[in-house]
């Protein structure tokens, strides 16, 4: 490395930390908004986390540091594969935000706060009315960003927002997989629907404690072996994990007092995107590159552990007996089999969140379709609600009896569009990378003995370990050979649904 290089890299690296020190704090802050904060003093709190953003991006927008950056992106050759991928996610920061000044991201960060507090004030009254203007605002701010990027960023409005946070997935791979997802799973739940199995449900609506919610809580982050002195948990309206720092995680889950096993599994989910924080190299830290994973890596292994695993037969037999022993007024008559085919149950259902494994992929299609739509013009935001509700009926049969149970239900549209898609793919990703780790160690044993210490580590030396360093399709490739495909988690849904309606 020659002398000018190391320089610039000693920069980048002090001014890295400070920027990082910014952006822990607005972490806290972000978290206590959702947990804690009065909703009188939201809007003030987001005011305090925008400053502190807005003096991390000065550092960032600094004449002297994205010289210093692009420089290091031109001789990555000279650098450490850590430093290289550093210099990578600067550059990517840089061709996106070269034209914004502090003063419009300030601006911008004052439209997403203002957009959380009147979402969390329409939802609590159930009125998509209270929050159009805010909607508005974000959908307008989403256009302006991408079109402040430099050209070079290429591809739609919608394309650059899908790409932001999943790289190389556009609007064309999305329609493919979506597609493929439609043909193969509608005539699935149809056949599920006209199924004559009755699998036993009365049970999941009983009452419970939100105490009793908070053990169960607490016994699944320790059974999948989240490390309780590197993180912590609470409730929240919308479940979400913070990776504060590099030994504070912290995950919420949401107590229900009629569906315990929705605050169970949004625990195992959250848990899982704690994992992945929790266990990625110590080097991504040192060289601050550890928001390099995109949501969809996020979410492939969030839902392996709610889904793939969390509703295995051998994960409920091994929670079984501590479920029973929790929620004795629940289980008092329950077997591990009932137990089991009511987590598994089908059930075409209005909030996404609380789906069914095979009806959530039409969940993520009805935003997807709906956010296209608005970018493509064809869609008005005073519909947004209508065709929410038209599309329920079309997909599910059902439609939402209020704006609380149907298009207010995710806080994701005071922040932006084009997440949502990274749900589905995140469950091909993890459909894909399951395949080849049966293959490598026993997985069914290893959950029956309750064994997540061995799991986890297979899981961070081949899914999390280079994460931050690859590209989604560079890091689906070098874990299973292949690129991104719809089919295994299409074939995995097929043969489990068989089997449990008897097909």
């Amino acid at each position: 490395m020659t002398k000018e290089t190391q320089e610039k890299l000693n920069y980048i690296l002090n001014a890295s930390k400070e920027i990082e020190t910014y952006n822990h704090a607005c972490r806290i802050l972000s978290y206590d908004q959702e947990t804690i904060c009065p909703v009188k003093g939201m809007e003030t709190q987001g005011e305090v986390s925008a400053f502190l953003s807005n003096q991390a991006f000065k550092i960032a927008k600094d004449e002297k540091f994205t010289e210093a950056a692009e420089y290091l992106y031109e001789h990555k050759d000279e650098l450490t594969e850590w430093d290289a991928a550093l210099a990578d996610q600067l550059h990517r920061t840089y061709i996106k935000e070269k034209n914004i000044t502090p003063e419009k991201n300030m601006e911008i960060s004052l439209v997403y706060n203002k957009a959380f507090v009147d979402w969390s004030k329409a939802r609590e009254a159930s009125d998509f009315s209270m929050f159009r203007e805010s909607f508005k605002n974000v959908f307008e701010m989403n256009k302006e960003i991408i079109k402040l990027r430099d050209i070079s960023a290429g591809g739609s409005v919608y394309n650059q927002l899908l790409d932001d946070y999943e790289r190389d997935i556009t609007t064309d791979v999305l329609d493919e997989c979506f597609r493929k997802c439609k043909e193969r799973l509608l005539p699935l739940l149809e056949k599920i629907m006209k199924s004559k199995k009755n699998i036993r449900r009365d049970f999941l609506d009983i009452e419970v404690t939100d105490e009793q919610q908070a053990n169960i809580a607490k016994w699944l982050l320790e059974t999948i072996d989240f490390d309780l002195e590197r993180g912590a948990f609470t409730t929240s309206e919308h479940p979400f994990t913070n990776g504060l720092g590099k030994d504070d995680v912290r995950v919420t889950t949401h107590y229900y007092p009629n569906y315990f096993i929705g605050s169970m599994y949004s625990i195992i989910h959250e848990g899982g995107h704690a994992l992945f924080e929790m266990l990625v190299p110590e080097e991504n830290h040192e060289h601050f590159i550890n928001g390099g994973k995109t949501m969809g890596m996020h979410e492939s292994v969030s839902r392996l552990y709610e889904n793939r695993i969390g509703r295995s037969k051998e994960f409920v037999s091994l929670i079984y007996p501590k479920v029973c022993e929790v929620f004795p007024q629940v289980m008092k008559d329950v077997s591990e089999n009932e137990l089991y085919e009511a987590l598994n149950i089908v059930e075409p259902s209005l909030i996404r969140t609380e789906a069914d494994e095979l009806t959530y992929t039409f969940h993520v299609i009805i935003r997807y379709e709906i956010e296209k739509a608005l970018f493509e013009g064809t869609l008005s935001i005073d519909d947004v609600p209508k065709v929410w509700n038209e599309k329920y009926n079309e997909y599910l049969g059902i439609e939402p009896e209020n704006d609380r149970e149907g298009v207010l239900q995710d806080v994701h549209w005071t922040f932006g569009f084009g997440y949502f898609p990274a749900y589905a793919i995140g469950n091909m990703y993890n459909a894909m990378y399951y395949n080849r780790m049966k293959n490598e160690i026993d997985i069914n044993s290893l959950v029956s003995k309750g064994d997540f210490r061995t799991l986890n580590n297979w899981m961070a030396e081949n899914v999390f370990k280079k994460a931050d360093r690859l590209s989604p399709s560079e890091w689906i490739k070098e874990i299973t050979g292949r690129t991104l495909t719809a089919d295994d988690f299409l074939d995995y849904l097929e043969e489990k649904y068989t089997e449990l309606y008897n097909l």
